[in-house]
């Protein structure tokens, strides 16, 4: 059964605001639109239970019950334990908790490797432990293709060597990075993992355990939720990193990396993303399976869709004299978050693109060294158009028509 798009725009509250009427989105990979799921949550959570959560008064303990279901539930779509999945504030908070842990654990000599196709929030807090005595290693992507060779990794990889990180998919180049085989070079090699998901999440969510990571962090704003970054910390390692919260909260997985208290009416509201997984699986006809293969069956519905509307617009693209399209061509082998340098800079063209309907983004996206290392000046940047499964063929066409007329 195809993605029926009716029944997941239904799921958006934006698709009937009539503010947004006539505007095509393409900018998710800085933020998806909220489903409907999450948004009660979020109100019921602040109507009724904006009290401390988890004592003995009904309001309390309720709040404190959906806050634990949120923790649960995606716990079991990521195929994780369920106090391996923690929230802060965002990603790139959780990754400089996690850096400042990484920090007191390694040893002067120890080294971490890092990439050039990263986001900054997983690239910066691990290069500023070099201040501590780290060797910091650079995984060089390949700068007519913006590919991360294997080869590369291998040439890095020592005894010395603790920790790589990597992301999912770069939310410039798009590439889908075989996480799973690079776990088991990482881990051959005596290193564990940290896996930025942020740009691969919204189009799916990964079974964690397959993956072989031993972090994997995303942000719940770029997949359908509350702005909260979502970290999974397998046991085995966050029981060895140093407890970055308060001292009495050292026994507990999920607040040993969490030194400020969660916002609580954004945990409950979490648990809205997993009603929407399921709402999903339940319509296009799934039933009796768990919530890690309910997941699944979602996340491959979703993309799907998605690399069926990616590849005309990355043949348009591709077929411009006067672009350079970012990363690979092939939609299967990418997420549709799709970067082109054009004549112009990109937050020009973005700029040209909103009277026309189209919310697009432009600029370097916190990605200067992914476009450095392509020979790109940050300053000029990229036009940035990015989607998920509740994007339609309709919107794509759209926004091809209005490129043909800005560019």
């Amino acid at each position: 059964m195809p993605l029926d798009l009716d029944f997941v725009r239904s799921q958006f509250p934006a698709f009937s605001e009539p503010s947004l009427k006539g505007q095509a989105f393409f900018e998710n990979a800085g933020g998806s639109y909220a489903c409907k799921q999450v948004i009660d949550r979020l109100t019921r959570f602040y109507r009724a239970r904006k009290v401390q959560p988890y004592g003995p008064y009904d309001a309390s303990r309720l709040g404190g019950e959906e806050m634990d279901e949120a923790r649960r539930r995606m716990a079991a779509m990521l195929n994780v334990d369920t106090d391996e999945v923690s929230f802060g504030p965002s990603t790139t908070q959780n990754t400089y908790v996690l850096a400042h842990a990484f920090g007191e654990y390694l040893a002067p000599g120890d080294a971490i490797i890092v990439t050039d196709q990263d986001h900054e929030a997983n690239s910066g807090p691990w290069r500023r432990l070099a201040e501590r005595g780290v060797e910091i290693r650079e995984w060089k992507l390949d700068p007519e293709t913006g590919h991360l060779p294997l080869d590369g990794l291998r040439a890095l990889l020592d005894d010395r060597v603790k920790l790589v990180c990597f992301p999912h998919c770069s939310n410039i180049v798009a590439e889908i990075n075989p996480v799973a085989e690079i776990a088991a070079l990482a881990h051959e090699a005596g290193a564990v993992i940290c896996v930025d998901g942020v740009s691969y999440a919204p189009h799916g969510f990964p079974d964690v355990e397959e993956l072989g990571a031993d972090i994997y962090l995303f942000s719940a704003y770029k997949t359908y939720g509350p702005h909260q970054g979502v970290m999974v910390i397998r046991r085995a390692l966050g029981e060895k990193l140093p407890n970055q919260a308060h001292f009495f909260n050292a026994d507990t997985l999920y607040k040993r990396f969490t030194p400020a208290g969660p916002d609580h009416a954004q945990v409950a509201a979490a648990a809205g993303m997993a009603d929407y997984v399921d709402a999903l699986y339940a319509h296009h006809g799934g039933a009796g399976a768990s919530a890690t293969a309910r997941a699944k069956a979602v996340h491959d519905k979703m993309r799907g869709h998605e690399i069926a509307l990616a590849q005309p617009l990355l043949d348009y693209l591709a077929e411009k004299n006067s672009v350079r399209l970012l990363g690979p061509r092939e939609a299967e082998n990418r997420a549709p978050t799709i970067a082109a340098v054009l004549e112009e800079p990109g937050a020009a063209v973005a700029a040209k693109l909103a009277p026309l309907g189209i919310m697009a983004g432009g600029g370097s996206f916190y990605g200067l060294r992914c476009l450095e290392a392509q020979g790109v000046d940050p300053a000029h940047g990229a036009l940035r158009v990015s989607f998920v499964h509740y994007t339609s063929e309709a919107e794509v066409a759209k926004l091809i028509e209005a490129l043909d007329a800005t560019i």
